[in-house]
């Protein structure tokens, strides 16, 4: 049974409840204000309370330390195998040392190796009454840091021609070296070129301009020219060198990109800068396009293990198995420490294993191990770390989702286990891919400064005189002494010296100057 309410009620009603609506919007809207009005207050008090405490502990509080989160649960024998892994052994507490003794003050004095250049000042008459009959009786030696700007000369060569009194013949001597007939500088001179280009990396408009200078005006068509010629006169000893990488049981490689003006077509064209390495020899390579192709056509001859990253294009090179894969475990470490954002403890754990894996090798480096000594200790100290940092990645991959930071690593780790852990049977080979990766750190610093190659021959003959320099480094050599005694013997009296391309590259020159042992 309904109830009828009348409309003059219902209306009343309403109008009740509408006010009543509003006197409660009107409440909230002052519980709001009393509650800024409080929060205010808190910080107020706050920060009363902090300067009184500053007044009276002489500082501020410090804030109590957080307690680092706790890795997730595992089971029994991951976290078995994760106690277990060897750590780096706690540093010792060094003894207070001696007291030093104090240190002379006053300026150092300077090096004496340095070439003297001395100057004998006589006075030449008494300051006093102006007599010249002076007695020397005394002497007062300064001695000061001095620099000579580095000397451009012209070389004058004048050959006399004799003529044979009995047979009247004209005789004139032969010329001193040069780099190729009727050149304008001698072969230091190319060789200190190419030693500024590629080794100081000063671009050719910085030196023109430097030479220009000291009343040297010089074309830079011409300074092209001459970095042409050197480049041409050392490419068989490049050449050589690329033959003993494809001829040794390994090497290692790594790329960069590397801009080049081509003719026709707007902007820069982006081509590729290959560098092959093995200990003491490297060799570079310019390539237009980054492909699987001429990667694996160039390195058909070559059978043995190569270190590389791991690119989609190494994988025709690997596919008949002549070459064997040898992976870089310092991407593997790097992606533990990356991970570490979004897994901070499992990464970490993870990032353990290699980093003791590291501290085992670098260990046996200090010890000076190769050969069967080196694969015997990596077999002993690093095998084990291998299977413990499997069976915790076993332990660990079911806990994560498939996107997760950390379950990417260790995906590259399983798909990539035997070429990263390759190292621990071959001891010839590094743990990872970090020096020719250190190669392009020139090569940064040479784009920075040349921004392009001008052409595609001049990208090939920058990466010649480029491999030249890294391999001279990497022996220790001066390298503008290895090329002026390199393009003299490459130069104009190349039949003189009668010298092959082996007999001319920095390793040569290197044993040359050390001279035979005992």
């Amino acid at each position: 049974m309904s109830r009828y309410v009348p409309r003059e009620q219902y209306e009343r009603l309403c109008r009740e409840l509408e006010a009543a609506n509003a006197r409660n919007a009107e409440l909230t809207a002052e519980v709001g204000r009393l509650a800024d009005l409080v929060a205010k207050a808190n910080d107020q008090i706050g920060e009363l309370v902090a300067i009184a405490m500053r007044k009276q502990g002489g500082g501020r509080a410090k804030p109590k330390a957080k307690a680092p989160p706790a890795p997730p649960s595992l089971d029994d024998e991951t976290r078995e195998a994760y106690e277990k892994r060897p750590l780096a052994p706690p540093r010792p507490k060094k003894p207070k040392p001696p007291k030093k003794p104090r240190k002379p003050t006053g300026r150092k004095p300077v090096p004496e190796h340095l070439t003297a250049e001395e100057h004998n000042l006589r006075p030449e008459q008494c300051e006093a009454c102006g007599h010249e009959g002076l007695d020397i009786v005394d002497e007062v030696v300064e001695t000061k840091l001095h620099v000579v700007k580095e000397h451009q000369r012209r070389r004058v060569v004048k050959r006399k021609t004799g003529c044979c009194r009995k047979c009247g013949v004209r005789t004139t001597p032969r010329s001193l070296p040069s780099p190729f007939p009727r050149s304008k500088a001698t072969c230091e001179w190319l060789a200190w070129l190419a030693y500024q280009k590629f080794v100081m990396l000063v671009p050719l408009d910085r030196i023109r301009r430097e030479l220009a200078a000291r009343g040297i005006p010089l074309a830079m068509s011409y300074l092209v020219t001459q970095i042409e010629r050197a480049a041409d006169l050392l490419g068989p000893v490049d050449g050589e060198h690329w033959k003993l990488l494809l001829g040794g049981p390994w090497m290692q490689t790594d790329a960069t990109g590397l801009k080049v003006l081509l003719p026709g077509l707007p902007g820069s064209h982006n081509g590729h800068l290959e560098v092959y390495r093995r200990d003491d020899l490297v060799v570079f390579q310019y390539e237009p396009h980054k492909g699987a192709d001429v990667l694996a056509d160039k390195l058909a001859p070559f059978e043995g293990v190569l270190v590389a990253d791991a690119e989609h294009r190494h994988n025709a090179v690997f596919a008949d198995g002549r070459v064997l894969e040898a992976g870089c475990n310092a991407h593997g470490r790097r992606k533990f420490r990356d991970a570490e954002t979004a897994q901070p403890a499992l990464a970490k754990e993870g990032g353990d294993f290699v980093a003791a894996i590291y501290i085992a090798e670098a260990e046996a480096q200090k010890l000076g191990l190769t050969g069967d000594a080196l694969r015997v200790w990596r077999q002993d100290k690093i095998a084990p770390l291998r299977q413990a940092l499997r069976k915790w990645m076993k332990g660990v991959e079911p806990t994560l989702t498939p996107d997760d930071a950390l379950a990417k690593v260790i995906r590259y780790y399983e798909n990539h286990w035997d070429a990263l852990f390759r190292f621990i049977d071959h001891p010839e080979i590094p743990i990872d891919n970090s020096a020719s990766e250190r190669e392009y750190q020139n090569v940064a610093k040479l784009r920075l400064n040349s921004l392009f190659a001008g052409s595609s021959e001049g990208a090939h003959r920058a990466a010649t005189l480029l491999g030249i320099a890294a391999t001279c480094r990497a022996l220790g050599v001066d390298t503008q002494a290895y090329l002026a005694w390199a393009l003299t013997r490459l130069g104009t009296h190349r039949d003189v010296y009668g010298l092959s391309a082996a007999e001319l590259t920095p390793a040569a020159f290197a044993r040359q100057r050390t001279g035979p042992p005992g």
